[in-house]
């Protein structure tokens, strides 16, 4: 059997991939060495942050204002919880223009794509913060970027919706393989794995964190793997106070240097479901294979003394548990979603660098177009190698 296409990682861009091409009768397999929604790569740990301005550049709104549509579809044809708006909060020290994912004054950015976009927003002093969200310690200097429609999504339930819609409509996945290696013949591609050989048109490479095992370099040094942590913190006596009803989405810049700030989310899962909190440290790189997916007391207390104490009333430093997840990260924290440069029936999708599980829907759907036109409705040519 010759495929039309092989999907090789199904996390939050394969899972989406597998299910647009199969809503466009492609014939199509999903490879993938675990078996997804797992633990090991970069889409789970509960919930992921969404917004529609991006303060990362106006070329990636469209991608995420596609993925609301889609998503919202998804839980139609499922009866799955998968978007929940809450609404969100951005603060920044005004006058910083540090990077945040790569881009420097990042609130501005947001409040920019808002308005070229028509997204509903409002922009807050700090006195107006202070009134409508008592729980954030403020010095007196930061502005606020408040948008109604952010909220987050559950990225275990959305790879698992989708995947699951894929197989009723006809894809076929194989779960727990490993593909070996790649080979490109006249006319089609060859995939090798653990267990069998398969033939396809083409091959969508999705796959994280092992990307350096699929590229050549100088390819290979595009990419960075770095280790993340989530937090979840005790509020179960100030509870009132961090349900989604009181409390936002948020992303605090502190404005110290590059990539200091930290993101939050109500406690979204009753009172003992604790504050989910993370930040992002690019210090040292890792491999999927050698990370240390155990979280210290010295981190704990680290992040709590850095980024919650003093900072965020109401918040215990009793941490209730914690989750690593694995961040792949290209120059300037970009996406690359393109056609290998020398060979053009394989597109690589590595689309997050810290910041794609909400546009994944829409990637998903560009991906299926890239490989079964050649081109995407959306434009994607800043993403290019």
């Amino acid at each position: 059997m010759i495929y039309d296409v092989i999907i090789i990682g199904l996390g939050a861009m394969g899972s989406a991939a597998a299910y647009q091409l199969s809503k466009r009768n492609a014939k199509i397999l999903g490879i993938d060495r675990f078996s997804p929604p797992h633990k090991f790569g970069s889409t789970h740990g509960e919930t992921r942050v969404t917004r529609k301005a991006i303060g990362e550049g106006a070329e990636y709104v469209p991608l995420a204002l596609r993925s609301y549509e889609i998503f919202r579809e998804i839980e139609a044809e499922t009866g799955e919880d998968l978007l929940t708006v809450t609404g969100g909060l951005i603060i920044s020290a005004s006058g910083k223009k540090n990077a945040l994912h790569g881009k420097c004054g990042f609130i501005e950015e947001t409040v920019a794509t808002a308005q070229k976009f028509g997204i509903k927003h409002q922009v807050l002093s700090s006195d107006n913060i202070r009134r409508e969200f008592p729980q954030f310690n403020l010095d007196g200097s930061e502005i606020g970027y408040f948008e109604d429609d952010m909220g987050f999504l559950r990225p275990e339930k959305c790879v698992a919706a989708q995947l699951i819609l894929a197989e009723k409509i006809g894809a076929e996945l194989h779960r727990n393989e490993t593909v070996l290696q790649i080979n490109t013949l006249s006319g089609g591609v060859e995939i090798t794995t653990e267990k069998n050989t398969y033939h396809a048109e083409k091959v969508i490479i999705s796959v994280g964190a092992w990307i350096e095992n699929f590229v050549e370099k100088p390819l290979q040094d595009l990419f960075k793997v770095y280790r993340q942590v989530f937090y979840w913190f005790d509020v179960i006596d100030n509870f009132d106070d961090f349900k989604s009803d009181n409390f936002p989405i948020f992303i605090w810049e502190h404005g110290r240097t590059e990539n200091d700030f930290v993101y939050g989310f109500p406690a979204i899962d009753g009172a003992n479901g604790g504050l989910k909190i993370a930040t992002e440290t690019y210090l040292e790189t890792v491999s999927p294979e050698n990370v240390n997916r155990e979280v210290s007391q010295k981190e704990i207390n680290e992040i709590y003394e850095k980024y919650v104490e003093n900072r965020i009333i109401g918040v215990s430093k009793k941490c209730l548990k914690t989750a690593t997840c694995l961040y792949t990260v290209a120059p300037n924290a970009r996406f690359l979603i393109d056609k290998l440069p020398e060979n053009e029936r394989i597109i690589i999708a590595s689309p997050c660098s810290g910041h794609g599980f909400k546009h994944s829907a829409a990637i998903g759907e560009t991906l299926a177009q890239l490989a079964l036109t050649g081109k995407s409705e959306i434009d994607i040519s800043a993403f290019s190698f």
